[in-house]
This record gives structure tokens, C-alpha cells and sequence, in this order.
């Protein structure tokens, strides 16, 4: 029976969601951050008392003594973090993810529960895509991702389950907000300008789910009886949430009353376009139900930017852009480019 979690990263945007959920739901939560993101708080920040700050490269089987199943969230968490250095988003994301499965393969860990991507499907046609198609990744982040998930499923044997959970484009709020990611970022840009300026031409595709919906893949994940999540993959979503961005910027221009829609001078198609199917997570993964839209997370996050009163200065501040942080950091002399602190984190 699982009932020590470990969660890696647990202090970044879905770490911090999903921590409280677990507790909540019973189990006995240990979480392991390296601390990059410790100033970006959006709201109350609850989560569990044990909190170990370790840079998730040099975990080690002792360390992971006593813990019955792993949620792996730690990573170079989007396109633009990959891109800064791809050798490195291939050292943290996939080499790193790999030794900390070994390791916990030798400490008896029972499950590990990895968070993938819905970008790992990269470009495709009309067709909603399952999680047997393949794949066709565009950036360093979603090849990380494909690496990963094959040389875990090597790892897989009748003592250790790895389940590897797809999540499409996340949105919504959390204590550690990010405006790097899209919704967030257009509702960022109503609120503080009125104006939504499109880097794209509006026609890819986007697979979109919320943070909590995401929260409680990981929840069913562990709670599942073995044999339905043994060694699986599943994309994590609701069908009728797969979104044009040009129609994710409508819908939040109807919450954002005044707003406007503007195309960048420098807008282009963007070859990250694809549609996902979630028919497997809702009849497989019990447990599992997605219920939020974008309607739902666009008037959540409206409220929140109006009770926390954002500025344009805060919102395109560093503590809510994740590359901004790391680029202050190493030039703070606090991490080296290989993002390793300097002095204490």
C-alpha cells in the first residue's frame, strides 16, 4: 500500500497544488525542491512540513529510504527554459529523471509517477491523437520527454510501476502562479494592458487542462489498483478542451470587458499545433474526472489578478516568468550556467 509520496519539485506552479490534494487525500507527503522558485507566491502557500532542498541530479537511493511511490515534477519546465541550454534540459530532464528511477527502483520505491507531455505529439493533422500514436517532438523539452518515457518503461518490473501521466497545456492558479503559460499569460496581459498581443497566428492547437484537473491525475495515479496503470501512459485533458489559441484569446477577451486582440507584427503559424484524445484517462484511470474549463480558469484567474491588485511591473516580473528567474539568478552570481547554486539556495 502506498502511503509515503515523495514529490519532486514540489514548491514550483503544479508542486504546490498538488501537495496540499495528497495530504488531503491521506497520504504522508515528502517533498524535495531545489528552491529556484521560492519568491513567487500568489496567495496562501500550504503544503507539507518536510521539505528537503536538493538538486534532484544528485539524489541518491539512500535518500529515497522509506518513500512508497515518487510523483517526478521536477524539470526545465517549458519550450523556453529547454531552449536556453538543450544539453542541459536533456541533463535535468531526462538523465537525471532516469538515475533518480534507478535509484528508486533499489529503494524499494513501488511507483513513479512521471510528468510528461501532451507536447511530445508536436505536430500533427485534425485527427484527435491517442496515446499509441507517435510522436513528433519540436523542442529540446518535448524530446526530453519522449527519451524519458522509453527508458523508464525499461525500468518497469513486477516491483516497480512507472506510470507516465501526459498533460496537455496547463493553466489556471496556483500559489506559485506563472504567467509563462498561455491562458495565464493573455489573462495577464488584459488585465494589466487591455491589450493581448498574439505571438503566433492564432491557428495552433492546444490541449488544455487545469491545474487542479492535473492535481488529480497524479491523486488517481497512486490511488489506482497497479494493474490498471501499470507501465501506461496517459494524456491527461477533457476532449472538449483542445483549443485554438485564437479562440483562447476570444474567451478571455469576454472576461476581460475592453480588451482587445492584437496580432505581433511578427506573427507566424507555429509548428507546435496538435489535438489529444482523453478517452483512455476517463475510462481507465479510476477515479479521474476533468471538470474544469477555460471559461471556469480564465474567471478564477480574473479574480485573483483583481483581489491581488497585478500590475503590469509584477506581472512581467521575474517571480511569476520562470526563465526571467533562472537569467536573474546566474547573473546574481547565486547558480552557474549548469544551475547548480553557488551559495546556499
Amino acid at each position: 500500500m502506498i502511503k509515503r509520496v515523495m514529490v519532486t519539485g514540489i514548491e514550483g506552479y503544479i508542486g504546490s497544488v498538488l501537495a496540499p490534494l495528497l495530504e488531503q487525500a491521506g497520504y504522508e507527503v515528502i517533498g524535495l525542491d531545489i528552491g529556484y522558485f521560492t519568491e513567487g507566491r500568489f496567495g496562501n502557500l500550504v503544503g507539507p512540513q518536510v521539505i528537503e532542498r536538493q538538486d534532484v541530479r544528485d539524489t541518491r537511493t539512500l535518500d529515497l529510504s522509506g518513500i512508497d511511490a515518487i510523483v517526478h515534477l521536477a524539470a526545465l519546465s517549458n519550450d523556453p527554459m529547454g531552449d536556453l541550454d538543450p544539453a542541459l534540459t536533456m541533463e535535468i530532464n531526462h538523465a537525471s529523471t532516469v538515475r533518480l528511477a534507478k535509484a528508486a527502483r533499489e529503494a524499494g520505491v513501488m511507483r513513479f509517477v512521471f510528468s510528461s507531455s501532451c507536447s511530445i505529439y508536436g505536430q500533427t493533422g485534425s485527427e484527435a491523437l491517442t496515446e499509441n500514436d507517435s510522436f513528433a517532438p519540436q523542442t529540446a523539452y518535448a524530446r526530453s520527454k519522449v527519451l524519458t518515457e522509453k527508458d523508464l518503461a525499461e525500468l518497469a518490473d513486477e516491483s516497480f510501476c512507472p506510470v507516465f501521466l501526459r498533460n496537455g497545456t496547463a493553466y489556471g492558479v496556483s500559489p506559485r502562479m506563472r504567467f509563462d503559460l498561455v491562458i495565464n499569460n493573455l489573462c495577464g496581459w488584459a488585465h494589466t494592458t487591455g491589450e493581448m498581443i498574439l505571438l503566433s497566428d492564432g491557428s495552433p492547437w492546444r490541449p488544455m487542462v487545469h491545474i487542479r484537473d492535473i492535481s488529480e491525475a497524479f491523486r488517481a495515479a497512486l490511488s489506482c489498483p497497479r494493474e490498471q496503470v501499470f507501465n501506461q501512459a496517459f494524456n491527461v485533458g477533457h476532449h472538449g478542451e483542445n483549443h485554438q489559441v485564437s479562440a483562447m484569446a476570444e474567451a478571455v477577451q469576454q472576461a476581460f470587458p475592453g480588451s482587445r486582440i492584437k496580432l505581433s507584427e511578427k506573427a507566424s503559424p507555429d509548428n507546435r499545433t496538435y489535438k489529444v484524445s482523453f478517452e483512455k484517462i476517463h475510462s481507465q484511470l479510476e477515479g479521474f474526472r476533468s471538470v474544469w474549463t477555460i471559461e471556469d480558469g480564465i474567471a478564477e484567474c480574473a479574480t485573483k489578478l483583481k483581489e491581488f491588485d497585478i500590475d503590469r511591473a509584477d506581472f512581467e516580473s521575474r517571480r511569476y516568468v520562470r526563465l526571467k528567474q533562472l537569467k536573474h539568478l546566474i547573473a546574481a552570481n547565486e547558480i552557474s550556467a549548469s544551475l547548480r547554486w553557488i551559495s546556499p539556495g
